[in-house]
């Protein structure tokens, strides 16, 4: 018996055991795919979920309370043996994971609703300084394993805690029209430091608080975030309008930001830290000065979450203004709802002192709904109702950042009617159209309607360029006819040519006299109202002695052809009138062509009639950075334009211009024929593709996801960073080895580099792909990069943010 009880208890184990192996496998396998998901996911508040779960459940372990299950030890096993096995950690995933450590420094010091002692005991510690020089190296695109920069921690915090830090940075000078100065202060390696630090102890304190309207330098609030939102949510509006601003921050305006720290911070020694700042003109912030989020070396670190933290009041007066006009309006004027709403009236109760002209603005605001969304400093409101409730509000809002917020606002905004394809706003750097949704069918006629215009044009085409042909062959037989006739010996004498011999005079050469007669010639056919030599050779010579039969029949086609395609475009508008309904109305994004077009010829890619040309400043380059050059303009266009509406035209420009002119910038080079460069360098390898199947190329050779600098809290800077263009000059300085000038970077600099930045415009600027504007400083200025650097700055991986100027001084 007690044999027989041993071999049951060994049966059940056998059968027990594999269950449980089968449990552990699986929970082995669903850890890891959390652990995956972890990694990849991109918002902030998550990571800080998880991070504040990973510590109840060590903490646990610590204590021994909650004992784990054979399958989660058996789990926890697994995961110890393949964590050698994990990928390394991208730059996104380090600065995140530096981020949080400071982040709970920063959480432990809040009591009693306010945050206390932040420079002290986060700023000016050892730990959090060399965690910010760590995001800089990481914006850097710098290896934290490699060599750094003698920098020593314990000192600089002392001198932070001590009030003894000297706050300096590069000046450059600039002589401006009239003998005006103009000087723009760069913090040095050390106060960046500092400033990184600050930045990620604000944006801790108030990023919980801003409003959903707020987009720009948040995580998963971004330009592509902002966007989206005014296509996807607000629809087809009555009334919308941008405000432009333009200011330059100044104590008034500092005050009232100090006003807001005092809000939700207990530190005087932060807050007169910041001031010192503003006073030795390192902090640069500019309300609509420059465009915003295109990583300039002027905005500064701090800039961005400073002006969200100004501008978070025009989000919550934005949110009041929309909340009297729509959840306080009067119900008896509701049509659509006799009952009312009883939140609705709830909001009315609370309201005692309304006067007359609230309650005008609430009877006139009847069906009326407000959206508004703000990417940085540019303002984006659409209204749904009267003309008179959209002039009230832009009214309400110019009056309050002028008044209350001390900003700079031209009252000459004029309010866009949304209707059929009129309304072409400018918002963060691309283009907002209001136009009709086609349909399956309308598509269909647009696709035949445009094949055959496009074969009637290629037949004009080939007529022309025959004809052509024909009249320069006529120019040259009948200049050789009359070389000939000179020739005695031949005998080709006619009276055809001793007709035309009458005209010539005494001791004139047969060049000269053949274009006398060319003369007489255009003067009786009266030639100067050809539009060119070419149209004159082909309509005047070569046309009119082809076959009379020919002629006709390809005139008759032409005419057969434009009379279809003017057909369909009539009937196709009819069917639209006919179709048009407030559901076929959409809200797109498209890519500003016509200004990406003029970028591409201030910076030599083609000329002024659109061909494709070599760039002259890249020539003496190397190779490898001529192709990355292009190849960052196409990872640019790829990454802010994948999601636009007019994408085709962005994939035209890059297979015709772009490819085109790398390769004559590299046959320009080696004085070789284009196709043979083609076959020398294979620059669909470097992501410079062939054909028009972008996606399809760029996953084959692959390219990095559009979606990978998403984060514009963390990757602020780099994401939408323009292309600069630099020219090589050597310059060689026996005294002393001169280092690359990006902050981290101890290598060497083999060579000097000139900035060039062609475009110099004013607020809001076009997103183009090139750098949209820069001080007027540091055009021309002299910089050391190391090759690394010069490839990652043209890939679009570090921004001009990243590279200290005035290093040499």
């Amino acid at each position: 018996m007690l044999l027989g009880a041993c071999m049951r208890s060994r049966n059940r184990a056998t059968h027990f055991f594999p269950r449980v192996s089968s449990i552990s496998n699986s929970f082995a396998v669903y850890f890891g795919n959390c652990r995956e998901v972890s990694r990849s996911y991109n918002a902030h508040f998550l990571l800080d979920e998880v991070e504040e779960a990973g510590e109840d459940v060590t903490r646990r372990q610590h204590t021994g309370r909650v004992p784990f299950s054979l399958a989660k030890s058996l789990a926890c096993l697994q995961e110890e043996f393949t964590v050698d096995r994990q990928k390394p950690l991208s730059r996104m995933e380090q600065k995140r994971l530096i981020e949080l450590r400071i982040k709970k420094k920063v959480k432990a010091q809040f009591l009693n609703g306010k945050f206390h002692d932040l420079m002290g005991t986060v700023v000016a510690n050892p730990d959090s300084l060399r965690d910010a020089y760590d995001i800089i190296c990481l914006n850097s695109n710098v290896d934290l394993a490699s060599r750094r920069h003698d920098v020593c921690f314990n000192s600089l915090a002392e001198q932070l805690e001590s009030g003894d830090f000297d706050i300096e940075g590069n000046t450059i000078v600039i002589i401006a029209k009239g003998s005006r100065k103009e000087c723009l202060v760069l913090p040095r390696l050390k106060l960046k430091v500092i400033q990184e630090a600050i930045r990620v102890v604000l944006e801790v304190v108030f990023r919980p608080h801003f409003s959903k309207i707020s987009h720009g330098c948040r995580s998963g609030r971004g330009c592509r975030s902002a966007l989206r939102f005014i296509c996807e949510e607000i629809g087809r509006p009555d009334w919308c309008f941008t405000i432009p601003m333009n200011k330059e921050a100044n104590g008034i305006i500092l005050s009232k930001l100090i006003l807001e720290f005092k809000e939700k911070i207990e530190d005087a020694h932060l807050i007169s830290f910041i001031q010192s700042l503003f006073n030795a003109r390192v902090l640069n912030m500019v309300f609509g000065g420059y465009p915003k989020g295109h990583g300039l070396p002027q905005e500064g670190v701090l800039s961005p979450i400073l002006m969200n933290i100004y501008l978070d009041v025009l989000d919550r007066e934005l949110f009041r203004i929309s909340m009297r006009y729509e959840a306080l309006r009067s119900d008896k004027n509701n049509v659509k709802n006799v009952d009312g709403s009883n939140l609705r009236r709830w909001f009315q109760r609370q309201i005692k002192d309304r006067d007359d002209t609230n309650e005008k603005q609430i009877k006139d605001g009847v069906g009326t709904r407000i959206f508004a969304c703000r990417y940085m400093d540019e303002i984006f409101i659409a209204i749904f109702g009267s003309k008179d409730v959209a002039q009230d509000v832009k009214t309400e809002v110019i009056a309050y950042l002028n008044n209350s917020l001390f900003l700079d606002v031209e009252d000459k905004v004029d309010l866009m009617t949304v209707s059929k394809n009129s309304c072409s706003l400018q918002f963060a750097g691309t283009v907002v159209r209001v136009t009709e949704k086609e349909s399956t069918a309308l598509k269909a006629v647009h696709k035949l309607k445009d094949k055959v215009s496009l074969f009637a044009s290629q037949k004009q085409e080939i007529w022309d360029a025959m004809n052509l042909r024909i009249g320069k062959k006529w120019l040259a037989h009948g200049l050789r006819r009359i070389k000939e006739s000179e020739i005695k010996q031949l005998g080709l004498s006619s009276p055809l040519l001793d007709h035309i011999s009458q005209f010539r005079k005494e001791g004139m050469k047969t060049d000269h006299w053949f274009k006398s007669l060319l003369n007489i010639w255009m003067q009786d056919i009266k030639a100067k109202t050809e539009a060119n030599e070419d149209v004159l050779l082909s309509k005047q010579i070569a046309e009119p002695a082809l076959p009379q039969d020919l002629r006709d029949s390809f005139y008759n086609f032409q005419i057969k052809a434009k009379e279809y395609v003017s057909s369909e475009s009539a009937a196709t508008l009819a069917l639209l009138n006919c179709s048009t309904t407030t559901e076929n109305i959409i809200t797109k994004m498209e890519a500003p062509i016509k200004y990406v077009k003029k970028s591409l010829y201030r910076y030599g890619l083609m000329n002024i009639e659109g061909f494709s040309r070599h760039v002259s400043a890249l020539v003496l380059q190397d190779d490898t950075l001529i192709i990355n050059w292009f190849s960052g303009l196409v990872k640019r266009w790829l990454r802010w334009y994948s999601e636009f509406d007019n994408f085709e035209e962005i994939k035209l420009l890059i297979v015709d211009c772009v490819r085109k002119s790398c390769i004559r910038t590299l046959a320009a080079k080696y004085r070789m024929h284009e196709v043979s460069i083609e076959k020398r360098f294979e620059l669909d390898q470097h992501g410079i593709p062939t054909g028009y199947d972008l996606e399809t190329e760029m996953k084959l050779i692959g390219y990095d996801s559009p979606f990978a600098h998403d984060d514009e809290a963390l990757m602020y800077g780099i994401s939408h960073s323009g292309l600069c263009l630099l020219s090589l000059s050597r310059v060689r300085v026996p005294t002393r080895v001169i280092n690359c000038f990006v902050m981290g970077c101890m290598n060497a600099s083999p060579s000097m580099y000139t900035l060039h930045v062609k475009e110099k415009q004013r607020f809001p600027g076009w997103k183009t792909g090139f750098a949209v504007s820069i001080h007027a400083s540091l055009n021309g200025k002299r910089i050391g990069l190391c090759s690394q650097h010069v490839k990652d700055l043209y890939l679009g991986n570090i921004s001009l943010q990243s590279i200290e100027f005035g290093a040499l001084s």
